[in-house]
């Protein structure tokens, strides 16, 4: 799965609730496409037909409490059908893929914030995803408190947004974690400043990729 890096630029997002991530992957994909590139939006859970009804159940409240495990295997299953039927495809077609949260979301909120353990997590994640990694992953950066804040705003709040700010604590520690590991692919973005100013400094890190991959 690694070869069809060669093909195209597959680009991530990351980040708490309230980011901002929708916001600044609309910005760029807008910019690149009107410098002529082909760009793909997609998101996780989500992208395929299957991915979404699996979305619908991870995120919307029910009385019916899902295991943790249950949970993890549901990410995945919707990771491994976008992977095959949507991110796989595109770049062998040679387009930029821009996608909303990939593995690194499994390993902070499911390793880290549900407890199980983030390099177990990482490990089922590389197997599913057949090895496959961005080329570039940029981390929106936010306090957990000013981020539920922007959420609740926007739009009701779904069930891993209801959680505790101590479970969203958990899963910036993880993504700083992850920065630490993976300093050349995970790029801090401070999410708390203007969407313009966060845009102008993700574009920095996706200039040098385009000019080197030559999609």
């Amino acid at each position: 799965m690694k070869s069809i890096l060669r093909e195209g630029l597959f680009i991530t997002f990351e980040g708490g609730e309230g980011a901002g991530k929708s916001t600044l992957i609309e910005e760029m994909a807008m910019q690149l496409a009107s410098t002529g590139y082909e760009v793909l939006k997609t998101r996780e859970p989500g992208g395929t037909k299957l991915g979404e009804h699996v979305r619908q159940i991870l995120l919307q409240h029910s009385h019916e409490k899902v295991s943790v495990y249950a949970e993890l295997c549901l990410f995945l299953a919707s990771r491994a059908q976008h992977i095959s039927e949507v991110i796989g495809p595109a770049l062998e077609a040679r387009k930029i893929v821009l996608c909303d949260r990939f593995n690194d979301s499994s390993v902070a909120y499911q390793g880290a914030a549900r407890g199980l353990g983030m390099e177990k997590v990482a490990a089922f994640c590389d197997f599913i995803s057949e090895g496959l990694e961005p080329q570039l992953t940029l981390y929106l950066d936010i306090d957990p408190e000013l981020g539920l804040s922007r959420a609740k705003k926007s739009r009701a709040q779904d069930r891993i947004e209801s959680e505790t700010l101590a479970f969203h604590s958990k899963i910036r520690e993880a993504y700083l974690s992850i920065l630490k590991e993976s300093p050349r692919r995970f790029h801090r973005l401070d999410a708390s400043k203007a969407p313009i100013e966060v845009f102008n400094e993700a574009m920095k890190q996706v200039n040098p990729l385009l000019a080197a991959h030559h999609v």
